[in-house]
């Protein structure tokens, strides 16, 4: 495997399981010292254990400023700087905008959108000193709404502005900035939503390619350290979700609005019973006992 980050100091939030964890092994195995970051403590430390002795934890929620203003200064103090941040930290929650509570709805956003922006806040000063790079986790549904998925697709375009923003604020200090946009990668997010909405499977094999595959987490991790490594401004898992994002303007169009109205129709009666049956609209990670503070993606 090639040692390109050898040396570099990487912070990676949502590191306990998905996207995250696979994004750390592979950047550590490339060379780096990594950070990581998030919910689960016995996982983090566990993690950290199998990449030796270059690696570190710090247990944190994106919610919470001070707690994550703590992980990422402790993570430049013990790594002597930070270089590259993956702000990954993110959840899904179900149901259609008439359906969701408001509470669901803001838990989604705080963590996905808010969460970034914590984490974008608090690492500035130690990029500013590196000339570092930082990479978004946006998504596919940055470019395209999906029925039931409004508080998850709402995080994911206002983070992708977020960042883009970001981008210019920081540019003249040297930071660089991308975005990356998964479609659906096999991670506990996606097959939690299966389990749990029998028509969700469904829904998604009626979409176009690339929204009717399934990415591994390995390709989607080592395609995130790629762009970590490239100082990329955007990685797009599979590389055919780039499509989505040029011709998002015709995908929200008058023009592809019949077709969006039959396929809505479709799926929205189906999943809102399923919601409403499974009695919840935040998902629970398999195995864990809370809300999944989950890595990405779709």
């Amino acid at each position: 495997m090639k040692r390109d980050l050898l040396g570099r100091r990487l912070v990676v939030t949502g590191a306990a399981r998905g996207i995250g964890e696979k994004v750390a092994r592979v950047a550590a195995a490339r060379g780096a010292r990594v950070t990581l970051i998030g919910l689960e403590p016995d996982r983090l430390r566990d993690l950290a254990d199998d990449l030796g002795p270059t690696a570190s934890w710090r247990e944190a929620d994106v919610r919470d400023g001070t707690a994550l203003r703590s992980a990422i200064d402790d993570a430049a103090e013990v790594m002597r700087g930070i270089d590259l941040v993956v702000a990954n930290a993110g959840v899904v929650a179900y149901g259609t905008v008439r359906q969701t509570d408001e509470a669901s709805f803001e838990r989604v956003l705080d963590i996905n959108l808010n969460g970034v922006f914590r984490t974008l806040k608090y690492a500035t000063p130690h990029l500013e000193r590196s000339r570092g790079h930082v990479l978004v986790m946006a998504s596919a549904l940055s470019f395209m709404p999906l029925a039931a998925m409004s508080s998850y697709g709402a995080s994911k375009a206002a983070t992708e502005l977020l960042a883009l923003t970001y981008r210019q604020e920081v540019a003249h200090l040297g930071v660089t900035v991308g975005l990356v946009h998964p479609s659906w990668i096999d991670t506990d997010l996606v097959r939690g939503a299966e389990a749990d909405l029998p028509s969700f499977q469904a829904l998604r094999r009626r979409l176009p390619y690339p929204g009717n595959v399934t990415t591994s987490s390995d390709r989607a991790a080592a395609a995130v350290v790629n762009g970590l490594a490239r100082r990329r401004s955007r990685v797009y898992v599979p590389r055919a979700v780039v499509v989505a994002n040029w011709a998002k303007a015709a995908l929200n169009s008058p023009l592809a609005w019949p077709w969006a109205r039959r396929f809505a129709a479709r799926a929205v009666p189906s999943l809102e019973r399923e919601v409403a049956a499974l009695g919840r609209q935040d998902q629970i990670t398999p195995g864990a006992d809370a809300p999944a503070a989950e890595n990405r993606s779709s």
